[in-house]
């Protein structure tokens, strides 16, 4: 396995991963990221390059770290490729988000869905554009991932700690939909892709079951034993984060069907299970 990173040294060095430094803005992946440690040729990429889009408020230059960190991350990825390896990939999986979708219909969503016109929508676009130019592959699957529960990074590592404290509540009347997908099963998909020839094009990176954001709050609320006893306004978020809030005040009932056809199986379809199972991982 071969890993390209920006900062190798926050890594831990192992025998059988090669951590590769790469700046993803500035050149195209080195040759060394396309040979492992033994020599091999990899012949499997998955790309999980792009900022935190929760990481800071959204002004117009952490729009374009947002940016600029997907779609030319992705352009000097395959330029690398293109440079590097002979013979083609077996696979490409290139991440994108259900954010490519308009927000706020009554509709359930699936690939096929209409776009957006926001600012994560030209984001999700242009970045597929980017992953679809490369012609060294077999086959390439692209994830639109809905929102991913996990304790290490993400919006629940701070939420966490507040439902704890007794401090969580629902924003506004609670019913924006909300599509999610624990990091696992994230992960297994990743897995079952690269096993089954049959994973390619576009799915929707989501668990089977959507979820309000009240039926959320109240699953966080019980997988920590805690009450959930303070409804945010919307008003706050806004007022707090700006365009940013839309992330969590927009409401998106996304379904996959391309799993789904494939007969995809979840590790943890139901958000309760989810969240119980990453609370008993977080030492508060």
């Amino acid at each position: 396995m071969v890993v390209l990173t920006r900062n190798t040294k926050k890594y831990q060095m192992r025998r059988d991963v090669k951590f590769v430094a790469w700046n993803p803005l500035m050149e195209p992946a080195p040759k060394e990221a396309f040979t492992t440690n033994n020599g091999n040729s990899v012949d499997v990429i998955i790309n999980l390059l792009g900022e935190n889009i929760s990481a800071a408020r959204w002004s117009e230059d952490q729009k374009d770290k947002i940016y600029n960190s997907r779609i030319l991350g992705t352009r000097n990825l395959i330029r690398g490729v293109d440079q590097h390896l002979e013979n083609d990939l077996n696979l490409f999986i290139s991440t994108s988000a259900v954010g490519i979708y308009e927000s706020n219909l009554p509709d359930e969503l699936d690939e096929s869905a209409s776009h957006g016109k926001g600012f994560l929508s030209r984001v999700c676009e242009d970045w597929e554009i980017e992953a679809n130019k490369l012609k060294k592959t077999k086959r390439t699957l692209i994830t639109r991932v809905g929102v991913v529960f996990g304790n290490t990074g993400g919006a629940l590592e701070k939420l966490l700690p507040v439902f704890k404290l007794g401090g969580g509540g629902p924003i506004g009347n609670g019913k924006q939909i909300m599509s999610w997908i624990h990091v696992r099963d994230l992960v297994n998909i990743y897995i079952k892709a690269i096993e089954n020839e049959n994973y390619k094009g576009i799915v929707n990176a989501v668990s089977p079951e959507v979820t309000t954001n009240k039926e959320f709050t109240k699953a966080l609320a019980q997988a920590v034993g805690r009450p959930a006893l303070f409804p945010v306004p919307p008003q706050m978020l806004k007022l707090l984060f700006g365009e940013m809030s839309s992330i969590i005040l927009d409401s998106q009932n996304i379904m996959s069907k391309g799993l789904n056809d494939l007969g995809h199986e979840f590790l943890y379809p139901n958000v309760f299970d989810a969240l119980s199972e990453i609370a008993q991982g977080v030492n508060f």
